[in-house]
């Protein structure tokens, strides 16, 4: 077993056949439970990886083939990747909430990735269709301009050379794309929940300034 590149939270480790991720931080047991019950109820409607097994701490999934979203933003094909990810957020907007554990019955609200863009989704390189979309220990009942929000955010945070290509984005998912101030509000809200997780682990740590910084960066965004 290998760690995996890519992991930021939790300690992920594979082989090529299973992938074994460790859950580290505030309410990891939490985490870990409200991702096998979705990874579990989403068999079938979603590309999400099998699970094979669970522990109190650890989850095992089957390792399913594909290239991170962001390895092939930085390859140049931003406008493919990022289509597929709007096409593919469409589709979990459109999963019925009842998938997930709690809060499931809030009128108006949709399942929520709550980790959602180009990191978290695994691609054929060749199609650029999606294998398989990861990392839903923070999904959870809410509006879809959360996920619209953070996908916009990492691309600006981390991929800015591709700042452009986010048309393809919102045009795949269609619909009435949230205004401006509504998606860089959602990014400030996303920015200090991020904080304060970081703060709940290691009070005023490094994590903890860096996501100040973020924020303070974000804030200053314009459209």
């Amino acid at each position: 077993m290998r760690p995996l590149k890519h992991g930021y939270t939790n300690r992920t480790v594979g082989d090529g056949a299973i992938v074994e991720k460790a859950y580290e931080g505030p309410d990891a047991e939490l985490r870990l439970r409200r991702e096998h019950a979705l990874l579990t109820r989403l068999q079938g409607r979603l590309p999400v990886p099998p699970v094979r097994a669970a522990t109190a701490a650890t989850l095992t999934l089957g390792f399913v083939p594909g290239v991170p979203g962001q390895e092939l933003l930085d390859a140049g094909r931003a406008e493919a990747v990022l289509a597929s990810c709007g096409e593919l957020l469409r589709r979990i907007h459109g999963t019925a909430p009842s998938v997930l554990t709690e809060g499931a019955h809030r009128a108006g609200k949709v399942l929520v990735h709550g980790d959602f863009g180009p990191n978290n989704v695994l691609l054929d390189p060749d199609t650029f269709q999606v294998t398989a979309v990861v990392d839903w220990e923070f999904a959870h009942c809410g509006d879809p301009v959360e996920d619209l929000a953070w996908c916009e955010w990492i691309v600006r945070m981390h991929h800015p050379e591709y700042r452009h290509a986010l048309g393809h984005f919102f045009r795949a998912y269609g619909g009435e794309v949230p205004p401006w101030p509504v998606r860089r509000a959602a990014m400030l809200t996303r920015c200090e929940a991020l904080r304060q997780f970081c703060d709940r682990w290691q009070p005023n740590g490094p994590s903890v300034r860096q996501w100040q910084k973020r924020a303070t960066a974000t804030a200053g965004w314009q459209a």
